[in-house]
């Protein structure tokens, strides 16, 4: 059973305690007794659905905090108050909210290491909740703002003890907020919202009462996707994209499973004598997290948010929608996948670098230092694309191939241009082989769904390499004409490189079998490894040495005691042709407000204009260790005497 759904409460003496504070603090304010009652009376009515992504296992995928109630951080006996000058002053031990109230810059400290939090605080919540025989819960407030009358806000805060996104930090405060037409909570309580807004990192995304996006459970309970992570709150269930401080740079995952809560709502009085009574951390001015560098740190609380004091100056700065990733599509999700990895992957770089200072240095020093002495110690001049059947240093043949490309860009790009309308032609299939399966009524899960993944994937690679392998053979076409002195363009090439595409289909297959065939032992895919290199060169083999048999045993021959040195240069030639077109799609993210299914057809016609490169690299490879391999001087069987052995007859 959700936790959300078990109907436990907290412990009796605590909320004892709470109600004691208010009667106290409501007897001296005429008037409201009737207010908080209306208040509670609004916030029960529109209190949130709270879909979280579900997670399965232990420290597994998915989200495991919860928005909790706040005193049970509170008198918690492996929570620690810390000074502001630094992360080791150790102020108090459990802490009550009595301790927190007007201290300025003052931090809790919870049980782990935020920048390497591991499974530590999953756990501890899990013991908290357990212990106390807690339910999720949010803390409403009705606020109006002097300026703007005839407008109130209604918000429900959530808090949660750690943030598991690119800004790894204890303690997490995230809000929605709705906006009625009325001057207090019960003139609120005969109309509808006119307007929502979920909080998203340092921004918030609006939409209006009985907007499509806005799910509404029972008639008045908005329905609230927090990422897992980030706990940023979206409308509906996709994976988001940010790229400012305001939406989040990285991506936010609101995909289902869920688990759905109705949390508990506890109400803050709008009296701030009332609030401060029933809820004295609500004048705490420090941090709810340990203390870090940057956005790091812990956050300030609810009380020290704008909206709190601003909730309709606040609200007209909402935006009115955030960036979904396509879920798919005939040009990919390139770009977007790249953007999200990129993001992450420099997110704990910066976490190793202030976790481990030091070595993290270090471990770039030494990296950078590698690529330096591999770059100066190849040759990279001559240039000299032409004169193709040579031999050629590490460095030139990247060097020629940039020049050749650059040189000859319509040829080239016209080469590359079939990998376009192949792409869509892959997605297609791939689509239609999917759904081909359901129609069928072919079970598409459990097992059925591993078989499914296989077939389009294999189908797949072997549509994508055999697009590489055409242009791979018009390119090395292209490069023999050109050597010539013959002007050549793509459709030429492309006449060229059919002419004996017998060989190169039969090389092409066989290989696509073998590799997936050993990669589906998993043991054996570093054997699988050793011979896509090995083959790496099978395009122009068939292409210029014309060959009906033994295409792969030829590419094996010309890779023979060379394997590195292919492997490194077909290895960087993907590397940049694979990483340019995503690249482009992440900068275009950044920098523009495109749609992001246009950024992802972007970066798909830019990877499929830079694989023209590899077939570059590829051919000079190609040409480089076949002038090597018969350049070779024949093995001697028996080697001359140099000087006469005295008392040893000369062999006749």
């Amino acid at each position: 059973m959700p936790l959300g759904e078990s109907g436990l409460v907290p412990a009796v003496p605590r909320f004892a305690a709470c109600v004691v504070v208010v009667l106290a603090a409501l007897a001296a304010a005429p008037g409201a007794w009737a207010d908080l009652a209306d208040e509670q009376a609004l916030a029960e009515r529109f209190a949130p659905v709270v879909r979280l992504v579900e997670q399965e296992e232990e420290c597994g995928p998915g989200e495991p905090y919860l928005p909790i109630d706040v005193d049970l951080v509170l008198e918690e006996r492996t929570v620690a108050l810390r000074g502001p000058w630094n992360a080791a002053d150790l102020v108090k031990i459990a802490p009550a909210a009595e301790d927190l109230a007007g201290l300025y810059e003052y931090h809790l400290d919870y049980p782990g290491h935020a920048l390497d939090p591991g499974c530590d605080y999953e756990r501890w919540q899990r013991q908290v909740l357990t212990a106390d025989g807690a339910e999720p819960t949010v803390y409403a407030h009705v606020a109006t703002e002097a300026g703007k009358p005839g407008q109130l806000a209604l918000q429900y805060w959530l808090f949660y003890v750690f943030n598991d996104f690119n800004n790894l930090h204890e303690g997490d405060w995230e809000m929605i907020q709705l906006v009625f037409e009325a001057s207090d909570a019960a003139e609120a309580l005969d109309e509808e919202p006119v307007a929502v807004g979920y909080s998203s990192h340092e921004g918030a995304e609006r939409a209006d009462w009985g907007e499509d996006k806005l799910e509404v459970v029972d008639g008045t309970h908005p329905v609230v996707y927090p990422a897992a992570g980030s706990h940023a709150n979206k409308f509906t269930e996709a994976l988001y994209i940010g790229s400012s401080a305001e939406q989040g740079v990285g991506c936010d995952d609101t995909q289902g499973p869920h688990v759905e809560h109705r949390p508990l709502v506890r109400t803050v009085p709008s009296d701030p004598a009332a609030a401060r009574a029933a809820f004295p951390w609500i004048a705490f001015e420090g941090r709810w997290g340990e203390l870090q560098e940057a956005f790091f740190n812990g956050p300030t609380g609810m009380n020290l948010k704008r909206q709190w004091t601003e909730p309709i100056s606040w609200s007209e700065g909402w935006r009115d929608r955030s960036y979904a990733v396509p879920t798919g599509g005939i040009a990919g999700t390139s770009a977007t996948d790249f953007f999200c990895s990129a993001v992450e992957s420099g997110s704990r770089a910066l976490v190793a670098l202030l976790r481990s200072p030091t070595a993290t240095l270090v471990v770039l020093g030494v990296l950078l230092a590698l690529v330096l002495f591999a770059v100066t110690r190849t040759e990279w001049r001559p240039v000299a694309p032409l004169r193709v059947a040579r031999r050629r240093s590490w460095g030139q043949i990247l060097s020629a191939s940039g020049r050749m490309y650059l040189q000859r860009a319509p040829l080239v790009l016209g080469i590359g241009v079939v990998l376009i309308p192949l792409g869509f032609v892959i997605s297609l299939v791939q689509a239609v082989i999917i759904g081909g399966f359901g129609f069928a009524g072919v079970d598409t899960t459990g097992e059925g769904a591993g078989v499914l993944v296989l077939v389009v994937l294999t189908i797949g690679l072997t549509l994508s390499l055999l697009g590489l392998a055409l242009v791979q053979a018009a390119t090395a076409r292209a490069l023999v004409e050109l050597d010539r002195g013959r002007e050549i363009g793509p459709v030429e090439a492309y006449r060229l490189a059919f002419h004996p595409i017998g060989p190169l289909l039969r090389s092409l297959v066989t290989a696509v079998a073998v590799w997936v065939v050993l990669n589906m032992t998993v043991v054996l895919a570093p054997v699988a490894i050793w011979l896509a290199v090995r083959w790496s060169l099978l395009a122009p083999v068939a292409e210029l040495e014309e060959r009906t048999v033994g295409t792969l045993r030829r590419s094996a021959e010309l890779v023979r005691g060379r394997w590195l040195r292919v492997a490194s240069l077909v290895g960087a030639g993907v590397v940049l042709a694979l990483v340019t077109g995503p690249l482009v799609g992440a900068l275009l993210i950044i920098l523009t407000d495109a749609p992001l299914a246009l950024l992802n057809v972007v970066a798909g016609v830019v990877y499929a204009l830079a694989m023209p490169f590899v077939a570059l690299v590829t051919a000079y490879v190609y040409f480089d260790a076949r002038t090597r391999v018969e350049l070779e001087p024949e093995e001697l069987r028996e080697l001359p005497a140099e000087i006469e052995l005295p008392g040893v007859t000369p062999r006749a």
